[in-house]
């Protein structure tokens, strides 16, 4: 399975978090699955530590790619066609990181591992 993280949910993994529903972990830690991490995920993370909101113990640009790379996280990029699709997505919320990885999701195949309502009530898979 092809998995994408939301930006919580990488943050919760990375930190340990030890109240993760078990099915997430196992997920996570399947070693057959794919696990990514968006871009849309790295912007989201230096806009909230821009403002406050997201303290970091290192510099974004350095803390998301050693932690990605040592989870054995994959990087998604945002690619044209995710970008586009984003216009065929229901406008059941205005967080642009969230309706992307929805996109991503939807475009690349990729079940999101996401606590959010929000996001499972659009189409595409979700995990929780």
């Amino acid at each position: 399975m092809k998995l994408l993280l939301d930006t919580c949910t990488f943050l919760w993994i990375i930190g340990g978090a030890r109240d993760l529903p078990k099915r997430v972990v196992d997920a996570y830690r399947a070693p057959d699955n794919e696990v990514y991490l968006s871009a849309a995920s790295a912007w989201e993370i230096v806009v909230k530590h821009a403002s406050g909101k997201l303290p970091l113990p290192a510099p974004p640009q350095q803390f998301v790619r050693e932690q990605r790379e040592s989870h054995l996280i994959a990087s998604l990029a945002i690619d044209e066609e995710s970008a586009l699709h984003l216009s065929r997505l229901p406008a059941l919320h205005r967080d642009p990181f969230d309706r992307m990885l929805v996109s991503q999701s939807i475009v690349h195949g990729l079940t999101i591992l996401t606590p959010d309502p929000l996001i499972t009530q659009y189409p595409g898979r979700t995990v929780w």
